[in-house]
Order: structure tokens, then C-alpha cells, then sequence
């Protein structure tokens, strides 16, 4: 089959993009486990393809280690926790919350063996791992989340997503697919040819749409009081790291003055954590500044945004299944449309930042790796 002019173009625009094949960021926080899947039980997940274990010291404290035992690769997740030290299934070694090994039982010294341990931080419902080069792991670094502020409520949840984290970015940058993939739940018809505006920097990215007027569909108009009534629907979709991303949405009845009109805002993070190239650990934290005591209308708005997100998963996981079934053909391409221009530019940031971090790298390598020449031989 032979190309058009626009569709060779975008195949070349594609090449510029991150996809599923693009490498890792390390040197990022993101997000490991929510606070309450972490107990004292070892839990194995995989981050950024690299396989971890969790678990809490007897003080609480989050710990994550290598998932292996560094003698001969047993799964620590398959091991045993004896007080603040895991005990290797396999062998018996044991090591403490540094991944330092203290004890090897067929011998006295133990000195040298050890594996590597990565730095946790948590942020109310999350804890986050940084996964990158160690000296870089700065907690002020830590994205924050607005919704974690007194005065909002909150609840989260976690989706495993069979899909690049790249795809879900995309998805939340570009709200269109309201008005279709979620017909059923929040989206209403006239979102997608609502009016929006673009904020786009060096490394972030924004997009505001202004659905004015509308009519919210049940998960916003119940809590909010205002079914039936012609209202505001502002929907900020903000990038703010490769690990998090946060919808604002602002709600109010327009026939009111603005001096008269309740503050009625909610803050949904979206917390990608890629796994592999092709899954990702979907943690969602959503917050909202009105109805604080009641708690029925937490679990509305929960139910009501887990049905709406799993609508997300099932239409990525179909995106995610045709790319890597036709992704490589030579007669492969996609094009973009002026909505696109937000998710183009984090896609082209995310790739720049990759292959940037994957130069120093192996840049590392080939230095450690050097032979000494004044060395004696």
C-alpha cells in the first residue's frame, strides 16, 4: 500500500512521539503502592521492569528491595519476613532494610553480599519509590497533590492498566473521548466540540476546557445539587510529571451571580507508574472541597469514577492491542488533530527525556567499564 503525503508526514511526526517502545524515565518519582496495600506481608510489583518487594518494618516504615536474593535469585516475595529482616527461602540469607546481607548460615562472614534498596516516601494515600540513580532522590522533588489539602476529602483507588503509561498520559490530555468512550457515565454530547485552551511549556502541559452551558451528567450534578439546572463544567487537564497528572473540574449553576455561587471543585490525580512497556499500575486519589461530611456521597462519587475509569481501561487496552499487533508495519501511521497539539508535545518530552537519561547511562557504562591502562598489569 502506498502512503499519501499526509500520512508519510505522519508516520514521520510518530517517530518524534514516545511510544511503547520508548525507555524508562528512572530519575522520576512515581508511585509504588497505595499506603494500604503495603502491610507486613512481602508484596512483589514491577516497576519500571525491574522486579521490587514491599513490605512495613515493625514501626510501620515502608521498605523496597531487589526481589532477589543476590546468591542465587530466589524471589525474596517468596520468603519470609522475621522482624525487620527478610530471610531468603532459598538459602537462608538474610538481609535488612539497607538490602544489606547479615547473615549467611552455612558461613560466619557475609561481607560484600547485598542488594539494592530503593528510597520510599509517603504522601497520605501513596507512597512513592524512586527508582533512578540514588544520589538524585530528593523528597522535595515529590510532586504534590492538591486534593491532599485540608479541606478536601478524599478516596483512591488502583486499576492494573495493559497498556504504556505513554497512552494513558495521552488519554487525560485529551478529553474529547468523553463525549464517546464515556457516553454511558460522565461524558455528556456537547463536551467534545466545547471550546478549550492549551498552556504548553518546556515540561508541562495543560489543556482547559470550558463546557458552558451543559448539563452535568449524575456524578456531578447529584453531589453538587445541581441536576437540571443549566451549569458550568470547567475541566482543567494539567501533566504534571511522568507519574502524575491532575484533572481539576470546577461546577456551578450559571444563572447564578458569581458572588452567589458555592465553590464546588474536585481534583482527580492520575498516578501512572509504568510496569512493563506494554502495563502500567493505574493509582487514582480523588478529591473534592464540598459535601465533606457526608459520606454517602463519597461512595457515589467513587463508584461512579471507577466505572467511568474502567471505561479507560477498556478502550486503551484496545488501542494498546491494535498498536502492537500493526504498530510495525511499514503502512502504519496515525495523525493528529488540532486537539492533540497538548498530548504531541508531552509525548515528544517524554521521548526527549528518555533518550537523554539513556545516553548518560550508557555513557556510565562505558566509563566504569574502561580499563585502567596505568594500572599494572
Amino acid at each position: 500500500m502506498s502512503l499519501t503525503r499526509v500520512q508519510r508526514a505522519a508516520q514521520a511526526a510518530c517517530r518524534r512521539m514516545a511510544d511503547r517502545q520508548t525507555p524508562f524515565i528512572y530519575n522520576e518519582w512515581y508511585v509504588a503502592a497505595l499506603s494500604r496495600e503495603v502491610g507486613r506481608e512481602l508484596m512483589a510489583r514491577t516497576i519500571l521492569g525491574r522486579q521490587v518487594v514491599l513490605f512495613r518494618k515493625e514501626d510501620g516504615t515502608p521498605v523496597a528491595l531487589d526481589n532477589r536474593c543476590g546468591h542465587r535469585s530466589f524471589p525474596l516475595s517468596r520468603s519470609m519476613l522475621d522482624g525487620d529482616t527478610v530471610v531468603c527461602g532459598y538459602h537462608g540469607l538474610r538481609y535488612d532494610e539497607n538490602g544489606q546481607c547479615i547473615e549467611v548460615p552455612s558461613q560466619c562472614n557475609c561481607s560484600g553480599i547485598s542488594i539494592r534498596s530503593y528510597p520510599l516516601h509517603r504522601q497520605g494515600p501513596v507512597i512513592w519509590i524512586w527508582m533512578g540513580e540514588p544520589e538524585q532522590a530528593d523528597i522535595d522533588k515529590i510532586p504534590a497533590m492538591p486534593m491532599l489539602e485540608e479541606g478536601w476529602v478524599t478516596s483512591e483507588d488502583y486499576m492494573d492498566l495493559k497498556c504504556s503509561y505513554v497512552y494513558l498520559h495521552e488519554n487525560l490530555l485529551d478529553l474529547t473521548h468523553l463525549s464517546f468512550l464515556h457516553a454511558n457515565t460522565f461524558g455528556t454530547p456537547d463536551y467534545a466540540r466545547a471550546e478549550f485552551d492549551t498552556d504548553i511549556s518546556d515540561d508541562r502541559f495543560l489543556l482547559k476546557r470550558y463546557v458552558v452551558p451543559t448539563r452535568l451528567p449524575p456524578v456531578w450534578a447529584k453531589p453538587t445539587r445541581l441536576e437540571g439546572k443549566d451549569a458550568a463544567r470547567i475541566t482543567t487537564s494539567d501533566f504534571v510529571s511522568p507519574a502524575l497528572h491532575i484533572v481539576h473540574g470546577e461546577f456551578y449553576d450559571i444563572a447564578l451571580d458569581e458572588s452567589e455561587r458555592p465553590d464546588q471543585r474536585i481534583k482527580t490525580a492520575h498516578i501512572p507508574t509504568p510496569a512493563t512497556a506494554d502495563s502500567t499500575h493505574y493509582f487514582i486519589v480523588h478529591g473534592r472541597n464540598f459535601a465533606l461530611e457526608e459520606d454517602e456521597v463519597t461512595e457515589f462519587m467513587h463508584q461512579q469514577l471507577m466505572a467511568a475509569f474502567q471505561e479507560d481501561v477498556v478502550g486503551l487496552q484496545a488501542v494498546s492491542q491494535m498498536i502492537e499487533e500493526q504498530g510495525d508495519s511499514d503502512d502504519y501511521y496515525e495523525i493528529s488533530v488540532k486537539a492533540d497539539a497538548a498530548s504531541v508535545a508531552m509525548r515528544r518530552y517524554l521521548k526527549r527525556r528518555a533518550e537523554a537519561e539513556l545516553t548518560e547511562r550508557e555513557a556510565a557504562v562505558a566509563v566504569n567499564s574502561t580499563p585502567n591502562k596505568l594500572a599494572p598489569a
